[in-house]
C-alpha cells in the first residue's frame, strides 16, 4: 500500500471521528449546552495545551529531519569512498586493479541486492557484507607500490577505504527508529488530549466550527504521519537510499 495512501486515509479517519463526535455531540447537547457558559480557565487551558504540544511537536519533526539528513549524509559518503577507490586504484597494475574494482563491485551488488532489505527490516547490518569489505580492505593494504607514483595512490586508496568502513558504521546506526517508544506514547496521547479538548469549548455545527475543528484534526493527523515516515531514516520500504549505490553500480560498468 502506497504511503501517500496510508496518510490519507488516516487523515481523513481522523477528521471524521472528530467532525462525528462534534455532530452527536451537538445533537444530544442541543437544549441544554450554551457555548457563552465555557468558563475561560478552560480556554486559557486549550490554548496552553496547544501551544505546548506544537513545542513537542516541533522538536520531533525537528529530531527526525536531522536523523534523515545525517543518514543520507552517511549512504552519500559510502558510495563516493567506493567511487573513489575504484577510480584512484587505475594507476595500479592491471590484475590487481581489476581484483579491487571487483571487490567494490561485489559489495555494491550484494548491499543494493541483500543487505538492504535485511538493514531496512531489523535495523542491522550482514556478516556477509562486513566479509566483502574486509577482502576489499586486504587487497588493498596487501600491496605494495612498484614505484612512488603508485606509491602516491596507495595511502589515498587506504583512507578511502578506511572511509567507506566509517560510514557503513554510520549507516548501521542511523538504520534503527530514531524516536523512543516513549517519545511515540507521549505524541499520540498528546495528540488524542490536544483534540479532545476542542470538545470542552462547545462547538456547535456551524460549518466555520466544523471546518476549524476538521483541520485542526487534519493537521495534526499529517504531522504524526510525517514524523513516523521520517522516523525511519532508510524509508519503511527496500528503496530508501539504494539510488546513491545504483548510480554507482552504473558508472562502474559504463567506466
Amino acid at each position: 500500500m502506497s504511503q501517500w495512501l496510508v496518510f490519507t486515509i488516516t487523515m481523513a479517519a481522523a477528521c471524521l471521528i472528530v467532525l462525528g463526535i462534534v455532530v452527536i455531540r451537538d445533537r444530544r447537547n442541543a437544549p441544554h449546552s450554551n457555548p457563552d457558559e465555557t468558563p475561560d480557565v478552560i480556554e486559557y487551558m486549550t490554548m496552553m495545551v496547544g501551544v505546548v504540544y506544537a513545542i513537542v511537536l516541533g522538536l520531533a519533526i525537528a529530531g527526525v529531519w536531522e536523523a534523515r539528513n545525517a543518514a543520507d549524509d552517511a549512504v552519500n559518503q559510502e558510495a563516493q569512498a567506493l567511487h573513489e577507490v575504484r577510480e584512484r586504484v587505475a594507476v595500479w597494475p592491471a590484475p590487481v586493479r581489476d581484483r579491487i574494482r571487483g571487490d567494490v563491485d561485489r559489495y555494491v551488488q550484494y548491499v543494493t541486492a541483500s543487505e538492504w532489505p535485511h538493514m531496512v527490516r531489523t535495523g542491522t547490518l550482514t556478516g556477509r557484507g562486513t566479509t566483502l569489505l574486509e577482502t576489499m580492505r586486504s587487497d588493498v593494504s596487501s600491496y605494495t607500490p612498484a614505484n612512488d607514483h603508485e606509491m602516491q595512490a596507495y595511502q589515498p586508496l587506504v583512507d578511502q577505504v578506511a572511509a567507506v568502513d566509517a560510514a557503513r558504521s554510520a549507516r548501521e546506526q542511523a538504520a534503527t527508529p530514531t524516536l523512543p517508544g516513549v517519545v511515540w506514547l507521549g505524541l499520540l496521547t498528546g495528540a488524542v488530549i490536544t483534540v479532545g479538548l476542542i470538545f470542552t469549548l462547545q462547538i456547535r455545527r456551524s460549518s466555520r466550527e466544523l471546518l476549524v475543528a476538521g483541520v485542526f484534526s487534519v493537521l495534526i493527523a499529517f504531522l504524526l504521519c510525517f514524523i513516523w515516515d521520517f522516523d525511519a531514516p532508510y524509508g519503511r520500504v527496500t528503496t530508501g537510499s539504494v539510488p546513491a549505490f545504483a548510480q554507482l553500480i552504473a558508472a562502474a560498468h559504463s567506466g
